[in-house]
């Protein structure tokens, strides 16, 4: 692990490029085109950040986020009278993802964890107890959060070792459950700040997992005749 301080990004580009299917150009965007477009290109490309890059100066602007759209969507959906199916509930509208979730426990070895987000192309792993019931999360970020205190040397830490590392301010697993509407599941969203809900029975047991690429697939990509 050494020699992650020591390899430069180009190299790094180079060998993954190898051995996985990276994509040979840049995934941007021209600032003069739709927001409509940008989300188009995040979900399609299955990506969290889109750079903003002036085709004609070749600078780079602005970076787009799913947070950012859900914040802009959420604001304008609160302005004016609301489409019928935000009062409906998750289980109606079916978004998300609730089959074949990855979960782990305290006791995951980390590098585990990290196994399971290349190869399931995770962002987010549920933490749960023994009786199924949700009680943590690990995210990507909290990975990056040892590699900034450079405390990456062992892969073999469970998780609850590796949380100890987080960066302060988290708040707690953010929940919701199918009885939830949607204007209330994109409220706790934007105000909570989290990129995804893990969706949940009475119980807690874990049911699914709600991302703000599916919220912003079905706000802005599904057509609203649909639900409406």
């Amino acid at each position: 692990m050494d020699e992650l301080e020591e390899q430069t990004i180009q190299m790094w580009r180079k060998s993954e490029r190898q051995v996985a299917d990276l994509k040979p150009t840049l995934i941007r965007i021209d600032p003069m085109e739709s927001l409509y477009k940008a989300i188009q290109m995040l979900v399609k490309n299955k990506i969290h950040r889109l750079p903003v890059i002036d085709c004609r100066t070749g600078d780079a602007v602005y970076i787009m986020t799913h947070k950012r759209l859900i914040h802009f969507i959420c604001l304008h959906l609160m302005d004016g009278p609301q489409p019928d199916f935000m009062q409906k509930p998750l289980m109606e509208l079916g978004i998300g993802t609730y089959r074949n979730i990855a979960t782990a426990t305290r006791d995951t070895p980390l590098i585990v964890a990290l196994n399971v987000f290349a190869e399931r192309r995770i962002s987010a792993l549920p933490i749960v107890d023994k009786t199924g019931r949700v009680v943590d999360i690990y995210a990507k970020y909290d990975v990056i959060n040892l590699a900034a205190e450079r405390t990456y040397n062992n892969l073999d830490i469970p998780l609850h070792k590796a949380l100890q590392h987080r960066a302060e301010g988290f708040e707690g697993v953010r929940t919701c459950q199918l009885s939830d509407t949607l204007i209330v599941i994109v409220r706790r969203i934007v105000t909570t700040q989290v990129h995804r809900l893990v969706v949940v029975d009475d119980d807690k047991h874990v049911i699914g997992v709600l991302s703000l690429s599916d919220l912003l697939s079905f706000l802005v990509l599904q057509p609203y005749s649909d639900f409406s």
